[in-house]
């Protein structure tokens, strides 16, 4: 890499961290030592309706305990200030105001179950259905869109979402550093998607580029159940003017049911393993897999 590697941790302070969490973030500390770089936190945490303050220090306690090390965060601050979303709103106007002005975005008023009502079935690998295109004719409602850029918290920025309107049928590949290469179809695989929600507040696609891009972060270790998510934010990337990171998805972590952990997984979060007198190293022991930077 030209640039000196600098990779990030960003949870969201939605409840307590897993296992799942643990091998990630692991995974992309481990990757930042491979290539003698740097790796920053930041508190994702533009939910307001679902994180609360005592999982912040959770969070932060947590990944202390387990053997983390940043050098730029919520809690010592750095070049890239501030590493908290939510103080982070004037950024993503910024970017808001440039894919206005590309014509890239268009507002759409249209709840989830008007979705739901215009297609027949959700896509197979979606927790939600591809978005049929109900609103891309709606150019004349610029207003909404000059409000959501400005913070305004007018009637119509509240019942607006703001949509981006991928290029039907274009293939959007990229290589995975751990998984290869992948393709997903825009239109097809999915569809315009929410960069700004009718609550007034960025959408994860929109906050997470725009805060990636700012602080320079040259690779994102993320999870594999976000592989559909990086085509969305290629394109974002592209439409902005900033350049594509690289990516590298982790395979999940699945409960014994299959299924990929989530935050309901209290009896696997890095609190109750410590509580059970689990030590970091016990926890690295049964991961196994390949190794981050293979």
């Amino acid at each position: 890499m030209n640039q000196k590697y600098r990779g990030r941790l960003a949870p969201s302070p939605t409840g307590y961290l897993h296992l799942g969490h643990a091998r990630t973030f692991w995974a992309a500390q481990q990757r930042a030592k491979i290539f003698g770089g740097e790796l920053i936190l930041r508190n994702d945490d533009l939910d307001s309706t679902r994180y609360k303050m005592e999982f912040v220090d959770a969070m932060i306690e947590d990944m202390h305990w387990f053997g983390f090390e940043w050098r730029e965060g919520p809690d010592m601050g750095g070049p890239f200030a501030p590493y908290k979303q939510s103080e982070r709103m004037d950024f993503y106007r910024a970017a808001l105001g440039k894919l206005r002005a590309g014509n890239f975005i268009y507002p759409c008023t249209c709840s989830r179950k008007d979705i739901q009502a215009a297609v027949t079935a959700p896509h197979a690998s979606e927790d939600e259905v591809i978005y049929p295109g109900t609103c891309r004719g709606k150019r004349d409602e610029c207003d909404v869109m000059r409000e959501a850029d400005t913070g305004s918290s007018s009637r119509s920025t509240r019942h607006a979402a703001l949509r981006f309107r991928v290029p039907d049928g274009e293939t959007i590949s990229f290589i995975d550093e751990n998984l290869g290469l992948q393709k997903s179809i825009a239109g097809k695989d999915f569809g315009d998607f929410v960069v700004w929600r009718n609550d007034g507040v960025p959408a994860y696609q929109l906050a997470c580029v725009a805060d990636d891009a700012a602080m320079q972060i040259t690779e994102v270790v993320r999870g594999a159940d976000l592989l559909v998510s990086t085509a969305r934010q290629i394109l974002l990337y592209r439409a902005l003017g900033f350049v594509v990171p690289k990516f590298f998805h982790c395979e999940l972590i699945l409960d014994d049911k299959g299924e990929r952990l989530a935050k309901r997984h209290d009896v696997l979060s890095l609190r109750t393993l410590k509580e059970q007198g689990n030590t970091p190293e016990q926890i690295r022991a049964g991961w196994g897999g390949k190794p981050a930077g293979s």
